[in-house]
């Protein structure tokens, strides 16, 4: 069992900073399983943002090269770091796990993943 806590939601400015952080428990880690984060607004489908798998990170490409997912396993905490934010970002954001994937594992699907936290509300105006 996998237990997920995001933390770091926050109200910003558009063009600012802000990180986000999941807390793990149980039996996680780059070595076991990988992490993702998706964001979710009202009346939409949740939506994959990025994910850590094993040595490998992927973003959807509305945040290539503003988003930035790292982890830290040491401290059992998964960053997802997001720069230049614009209000279109805005959205609950959920952190998930699975166990780790290979080949042509739809990791896009929200369905696709085990375990989530709670979410965290990140606001960006404009």
């Amino acid at each position: 069992q996998v237990q997920l806590v995001e933390s770091g939601g926050a109200l910003v400015q558009a063009g600012d900073s802000l990180r986000l952080s999941c807390a793990y428990s149980g039996r996680t880690g780059a070595y076991y399983y990988a992490v993702g984060w998706f964001r979710q607004t009202p009346g939409k489908e949740r939506e994959f943002v990025a994910a850590h798998n094993w040595n490998e990170r992927y973003y959807v490409d509305s945040v290539k090269g503003r988003f930035t997912v790292s982890s830290d396993n040491a401290k059992n905490t998964v960053y997802l770091q997001m720069n230049s934010l614009k209000p279109e970002d805005t959205a609950l954001y959920y952190c998930a796990a699975t166990p780790i994937f290979t080949g042509s594992y739809d990791y896009l699907r929200a369905t696709s993943w085990t375990y989530w936290g709670q979410g965290t509300q990140v606001t960006v105006s404009s």
